[in-house]
C-alpha cells in the first residue's frame, strides 16, 4: 500500500485497539508526562477527536496500557509455567526477559511513581495492580510449594514481595545500563538456590 492510500476504515473494536496499541508505543518513547494525546493520536493515524471517543483523556489511555501491560505478563507467565511447570519464577523471568516487550509493566509503575502525588487516580490503580502481581505471585509459590519444587518453609507473601523488588531492580539496571553489571546473575543465582529444592 502506498503512503498516500487510505487506510482500511477499523471497526469501533478495532479502532480502539489501534488508538491503545499506539499510547503504549508513545508511553514507551517518552513517558505519561512527555506524552501528549496529540502524539499518540498522530500516532494513530487518527484525529484527536476521535481519540477521545474511545478515551475520554490521557490518563484513561496510561490505565489502559497498565491493562494490556498486565494481561501481557499474565499471558507470558501463563505460557512460561506451561513450558516449564518446575521452573516456577525463574522461568517466568525468563521468558519475560526473552520477550523484550516495548512497553513493561514495571516501566508504566516507574512513569505512574512520578504522577502519584498528584493524581489520585493513577496512584491508586499503580497501588492496586501492584497488589495484583503480588498476589500472582504468592499463587505462583504456593504452586511451586505444593508441586514441591519451591522451598515449603518459605513465606510466599514475603518471598513474592522480594521477587517484585528485584523486577524494579532489575528494569532500574536496564533503564541505567548495567547498573549492577554481573551482579544481576549472581542475584538471581542466589535467589534460585534460597527458593528451589
Amino acid at each position: 500500500m502506498s503512503a498516500t492510500a487510505p487506510r482500511p476504515r477499523l471497526d469501533a473494536d478495532a479502532r480502539r485497539q489501534a488508538v491503545l496499541d499506539a499510547a503504549c508505543e508513545v508511553f514507551a518513547r517518552s513517558s505519561y508526562r512527555g506524552a501528549t494525546t496529540a502524539e499518540i493520536s498522530r500516532e494513530a493515524g487518527i484525529t484527536e477527536p476521535i481519540l477521545y471517543r474511545h478515551f475520554p483523556s490521557k490518563r484513561d489511555l496510561y490505565l489502559a496500557c497498565m491493562d494490556m501491560a498486565w494481561q501481557s505478563f499474565r499471558d507470558t507467565a501463563g505460557e512460561a509455567l506451561a513450558a516449564d511447570p518446575h521452573g516456577c519464577l525463574g522461568a517466568i523471568t525468563d521468558a519475560y526477559l526473552a520477550k523484550r516487550a516495548r512497553l513493561r509493566l514495571v516501566d508504566l509503575w516507574i512513569q505512574g511513581l512520578n504522577e502519584a502525588s498528584a493524581d489520585e487516580v493513577i496512584a491508586g490503580a499503580v497501588r492496586d495492580q501492584i497488589r495484583d502481581v503480588h498476589a500472582f505471585f504468592v499463587g505462583v509459590i504456593e504452586q511451586g510449594q505444593a508441586a514441591g519444587t519451591i522451598q515449603r518453609d518459605r513465606d510466599a507473601v514475603a518471598e513474592a514481595w522480594l521477587f517484585l523488588a528485584g523486577g524494579l531492580l532489575a528494569t532500574m539496571d536496564d533503564r541505567l545500563g548495567g547498573l549492577l553489571g554481573r551482579d544481576i546473575e549472581r542475584v538471581r543465582a542466589s535467589r534460585r538456590a534460597w527458593m528451589l529444592v
